[in-house]
């Protein structure tokens, strides 16, 4: 039998950035937009992009800046603070129980008393679209939304972005996600994501990436099948003790390293680098 020849492989970089709509828990404006400039990714998955009403647009300003394509998914509507003052921390310290100062959305649930006195106190609120974005410098051979439901106690919706993408003539997939707290019911949300990506091409290599707001040991089981590619602490930012964002995969993906990076959101950054090896 003759040799055969040396698989192809390609190489590609994966970034995951929540940005937190660019400001902190008490309404200052952070450095994320900046640093997801940065990270030199070839394909780009940001939970918590913003689209104002006043035509700051994140999403936009991003494609822009990195000449790449994609899909925004809003989410939400909401307002931003960009005018708040704090401490040092990056958000008041009962935040998670008395909620922040820089975003507030009350299309699905209403704000707390304390909330809504708080968003009164504030002179200028803007106005605009919170939510989820995947763009990528790679030719894209189609990109759609799944919707996924809405849990009860959320106040925000949830949907699944499905790039099919080709790397030097190679297709693949890409999902991009941003789920609910575990306390919120995303374990429905995740079982909603393995019927979708069941649904897909089994032949294709696929990429999910985002924050899943879920630790890596419970997510292997709400999510069986996938890899991860990248291990590293996001959250939170300043002071990581867990890794709640994650880039997995399926299929001949080959990690060649990554990290995670602190660029004034709560979260960090997440990148991998990867090699995906030809499939023919």
């Amino acid at each position: 039998m003759a040799p055969q020849p040396p698989r192809k492989v390609f190489d590609v970089r994966v970034a995951s950035f929540n940005l937190h709509a660019g400001v902190d828990g008490w309404g200052r404006v952070t450095g994320a937009l900046e640093h997801a400039s940065q990270l030199d990714a070839d394909i780009l998955v940001c939970p918590e992009l913003w689209r104002g009403d006043d035509g700051t647009d994140f999403f936009e300003i991003l494609c822009d800046r990195l000449s790449m394509k994609g899909l925004f998914v809003p989410l939400a509507r909401g307002e931003r603070i960009t005018t708040g003052q704090g401490g040092r921390s990056w958000q008041p310290r009962l935040a998670h129980v008395t909620g922040e100062r820089g975003l507030y959305f009350q299309e699905h649930r209403q704000l707390t008393s304390r909330q809504a006195a708080r968003r009164a106190s504030h002179g200028a609120l803007e106005a605009g679209e919170w939510g989820l974005g995947v763009m990528t410098r790679l030719p894209i051979e189609d990109i759609r939304v799944e919707q996924i439901e809405r849990r009860a106690r959320e106040k925000v919706r949830r949907a699944l972005i499905i790039a099919r993408l080709t790397l030097d003539g190679q297709p693949f997939y890409v999902l991009g996600v941003h789920g609910a707290h575990l306390t919120h019911g995303s374990f429905h949300q995740y079982r909603r994501i393995n019927e979708i990506a069941r649904g897909l091409d089994p032949e294709l290599p696929m990429i999910i990436a985002g924050d899943f707001n879920c630790w890596r040991p419970l997510l292997r089981l709400l999510l069986p099948g996938w890899r991860t590619l990248v291990r590293a602490r996001t959250w939170p930012a300043r002071h990581p003790h867990s890794q709640i964002d994650h880039i997995l995969g399926r299929g001949p993906w080959d990690p060649l390293g990554g990290d995670a990076s602190d660029g004034g959101s709560d979260h960090r950054a997440l990148v991998a680098n990867l090699s995906l090896r030809s499939l023919n």
